[in-house]
């Protein structure tokens, strides 16, 4: 499956489907944004989780740019969760974050979830917005759950979407 979109600022890209092959290339992407990255391996382990899929965000007719942008997420039951997203930093504001998150949310009706759940830092003012306006809001509270070059440890907001 290959979805392209144009983003605001007329660069082409195009949404594709995660694969055990992308493991490498969201790691390194992975490692821009998180104190703790995780490493090629843990990426690699839940790609082979039959509850487990995702979308990378790459840029047409640039192959030097490689994922520019992913998604992860887990069904399980009828609940879907997000389990870590990125966009790299050359590439945000360009709706990419805003286009895996739609592609996960199609995924999971498709899939007749009834929620999907997310964590997210709470001083991450951007993607706290994104959420918002798709629908989520906040159920929960985790003092202290990440860390932080900026902001020492910060809490993570526990956020929820009903999909039904």
């Amino acid at each position: 499956m290959r979805i392209p979109f144009l983003s605001p600022r007329g660069r082409d890209y195009a949404l594709e489907r995660l694969t055990v092959d992308d493991a490498a290339a969201i790691a390194v992407l992975h490692e821009e944004d998180f104190v703790r990255p995780w490493s090629e391996a843990e990426f690699a382990s839940l790609l082979e989780q039959d509850t487990v899929f995702g979308f990378a965000a790459r840029e047409v007719g640039n192959p030097r740019a490689g994922i520019v942008g992913f998604v992860l997420a887990r069904l399980a039951a009828d609940e879907g969760e997000i389990l870590t997203v990125a966009t790299a930093r050359s590439h945000r504001r360009q709706g990419i974050g805003w286009r895996l998150m739609d592609a996960v949310l199609r995924q999971l009706h498709g899939d007749r979830a009834e929620a999907l759940f997310l964590e997210v830092d709470e001083t991450n003012a951007a993607a706290i917005a994104l959420y918002r306006r798709f629908g989520f809001r906040q159920v929960g509270h985790r003092p202290n759950y990440y860390r932080s070059v900026e902001h020492g440890p910060t809490g993570a907001l526990v956020m929820r979407r009903d999909l039904r």
